[in-house]
């Protein structure tokens, strides 16, 4: 099958190439909507982000406690992760991520509750972290599976930028800020705002048009499920993107451990900018991702910025000096925004409607299991090794499974939009969907 729609301008040149591209914010008021809703329930589950691995190190003072959260939220991720695929194909997707959201609004105020105690409990920090880690993992792929919708089909990557733009921006300031509320006031602050953040987002969610399931969805089964698996393992380019990712956030996300690399540094007081250096990276690439639009061969992007994030991290773990270790959680944040830009290019312009919700439960395992398996590899290592070792090592051993992989899926370094089969049929098929109707009936 071959395109027949003219090749992509060049586009804007020197400053304006570098700038973000607005379209999909300007062509779709859902869009900006749901962007708008995004950032600021992000800013406050950022907060939470750093408020309770801190609390948990207060009550235990144990690296193994806090690389535990990873543990107890993995379970539900995986479970509901794969069903929240299916009920985003067969359920109305507004309805979904309004509820998602409003159920995790509850579960932050058990955190406020039990954080004015006199003395806070430890288990509900774990038993909120594993129902916030379902109810998120229901309401990501329907979130994945709207974007495509709302958005045009040649809009897509830059629609990926913009929401990873919206993340970093709460991912640097929320931590940043946080470091500074729980350290003087406790995480009970961190929790409430938090909390006063989702209920601003579930009410800009009840502004989103309807989303119901295409006219080819199943119900949600088992069966469908099962039928999402084998459409992804047919697609080697696709297993790849998820192959990639898991061994770059398993093996080298360093989150569960920061609190011990700011001891060790005697640099307590640079725990909230560790936490947001990587999200200040993402933004770097963020606010200059124009160039990302004139990118075709996404998945050689994609395994070189998992490469390159691996070996920011190992970087990371050598370093003696708490400012080189900002500089290198920086560029591995930036590594990790290209990443996870041209992931979501590959999957938004591939993947047919009537199998999105499916394909983004499983893109939610290969982006969220990798980071909660990774803490507790990384706890755990540190617990056995020291927490230098724990980080370097990891990134190491990221750097070389890239390169492995890459070695092993030709088909992921050889994709390129302009020319794939899915790539094609499906802008075919968005196309011939906004053409206007004949009124000849001809």
């Amino acid at each position: 099958m071959t395109d027949d729609s003219p090749a992509p301008s060049e586009g804007p040149t020197g400053l304006r190439a570098l700038l973000p591209d607005l379209a999909p914010w300007r062509a779709s008021a859902d869009f900006r909507r749901l962007w708008v809703a995004g950032l600021i329930t992000n800013f406050g589950s950022f907060l939470t982000l750093v408020a309770l691995p801190v609390q948990i190190k207060d009550l235990t003072g144990s690296a193994a406690a806090v690389g535990a959260i990873g543990a107890v939220e993995l379970v539900p991720l995986v479970v509901f992760g794969l069903y929240g695929g299916a009920l985003a194909d067969a359920w109305d997707k507004r309805k979904l991520i309004v509820w998602t959201e409003a159920g995790q609004g509850l579960l932050c105020a058990v955190l406020l509750v039990d954080a004015l105690l006199p003395e806070p409990a430890l288990w509900p920090l774990y038993a909120v972290a594993a129902c916030t880690s379902a109810l998120g993992a229901v309401q990501r792929p329907a979130l994945d599976a709207l974007v495509p919708r709302i958005v045009a089909h040649e809009h897509l990557p830059a629609a990926a930028s913009l929401n990873a733009l919206r993340w970093q921006v709460g991912g640097i300031a929320a931590p940043a800020l946080a470091g500074v509320v729980v350290a003087y006031a406790g995480p009970g602050w961190a929790y409430g705002v938090d909390l006063a953040t989702f209920a601003v987002s579930v009410v800009l969610g009840l502004g989103l048009a309807a989303a119901p399931a295409a006219h080819e969805a199943v119900r949600p089964s088992l069966r469908a499920i099962a039928e999402g698996a084998r459409y992804a393992w047919s697609r080697k380019e696709l297993l790849g993107t998820y192959a990639v990712d898991l061994a770059a956030m398993f093996l080298a996300m360093p989150l569960a451990v920061l609190p011990f690399l700011a001891d060790e540094l005697d640099a307590e007081w640079a725990l909230g900018l560790m936490y947001a250096a990587i999200p200040a990276g993402s933004l770097l690439v963020g606010v200059s991702s124009g160039w990302t639009s004139r990118v075709h061969r996404h998945g050689r992007m994609v395994v070189l910025a998992a490469a390159g994030w691996g070996l920011a991290v190992a970087a990371a773990g050598v370093a003696g000096n708490v400012w080189l270790v900002l500089a290198c959680l920086v560029l591995g944040g930036a590594c990790d925004m290209v990443s996870g830009v041209f992931r979501s290019a590959m999957w938004n312009q591939t993947i047919p409607d009537e199998l999105r919700g499916r394909l983004a439960g499983i893109e939610l395992l290969s982006y969220s299991v990798g980071p909660q398996v990774g803490q507790v590899r990384a706890g755990g290592t540190a617990a056995l090794v020291g927490v230098r070792a724990s980080v370097w090592s990891g990134g190491l051993l990221c750097a070389g499974a890239v390169g492995l992989l890459a070695l092993c899926l030709p088909r992921l370094m050889a994709y390129d939009v302009r020319t794939d089969e899915h790539a094609v049929r499906l802008r075919e098929r968005k196309r011939a969907a906004a053409a206007p109707a004949d009124p000849a009936g001809v």
